[in-house]
């Protein structure tokens, strides 16, 4: 693999009104970037408010996490949309989080397409484009998280960097993707583990299946993803720290990560 560095990126934002979901406070102590939810999924301007005004605090990177409307379903279900629906449904987004970010002196770096929307878009071309269209358009040097797929496709086609995103507390299967949450294995309880699948996927690029067997990630993993709504998801950031540490992976920026990337692309 070559480089041993990391960023650790952690869904935030995501209570709404008085209903609270996860405990971002505890979870700004773990990550150095953030994917926050830009009001569809999940989340509200108070919301959005307060965490980007904690993350600029904080020095972690902005991540814009937009994603169907769907407070109910919490982004999670298939909404069929059209694909002017779908890009200006994610500019829409991206506007209402720069908007928080620029009021409190920070800076967007990347978009993380959430939940539903996101997975369909790294198979299906028409969530792919508006996606990517949506960024290019509103900002080119945004970055694109993502695993490898149509929507990594079509970002690197406009220009777009993409930041590979390795979930860290999801079960993967033979084909080196993620499993749906509701086979079994398809979310990870065991901090431990979790700490220990991620080194493995940094440092030697594979990782172990749901069905025990071990096999190429197909992609690089710049950032590590913890979902913020996970039971134990403190004990999974804790863990990963640890584990990452005692392996000699240097934690920082999803920014530096691709800088030091392409700086070892370039010297070889």
């Amino acid at each position: 693999m070559g480089i041993n560095s990391v960023a650790v990126v952690a869904d935030l934002g995501e209570s709404f009104g008085n209903y609270t979901i996860g405990d971002d406070a505890a979870l700004l102590g773990l990550v150095t970037a953030s994917n926050i939810a830009c009001g569809f999924h999940a989340g509200d301007p108070r919301v959005m408010d307060a965490t980007v005004a904690e993350c600029v605090a904080r020095g972690i990177e902005l991540g814009a996490h937009p994603g169907y409307p769907d407070l109910v379903g919490f982004g999670r279900r298939l909404i069929e949309a059209s694909e002017e629906e779908i890009r200006t449904d994610v500019i829409y987004q991206i506007g209402a989080l720069d908007a928080f970010a620029r009021i409190h002196g920070g800076k967007i770096s990347h978009v993380a397409p959430h939940g539903r929307m996101g997975s369909i878009a790294q198979s299906d071309a028409k969530h792919a484009r508006a996606i990517t269209d949506a960024v290019a358009a509103y900002d080119p040097s945004y970055i694109v998280i993502c695993q490898r797929g149509l929507l990594a496709a079509e970002a690197q086609k406009r220009g777009l960097a993409v930041g590979y995103v390795f979930l860290a507390d999801r079960g993967y299967g033979d084909d080196g993707m993620p499993v749906p949450r509701s086979h079994e294995g398809g979310l990870i309880y065991d901090p431990e583990l979790i700490g220990e699948r991620s080194v493995q996927v940094v440092t030697e690029g594979t990782v172990r299946t749901v069905g025990g067997n071990v096999v190429p990630l197909g992609h690089d993993a710049d950032v590590l993803l913890l979902h913020g709504d996970h039971p134990t998801v403190l004990a999974n950031g804790t863990a990963l720290r640890a584990a990452l540490g005692d392996a000699g992976v240097r934690v920082t920026g999803l920014q530096d990560v691709l800088a030091e990337k392409a700086a070892a692309a370039v010297s070889h």
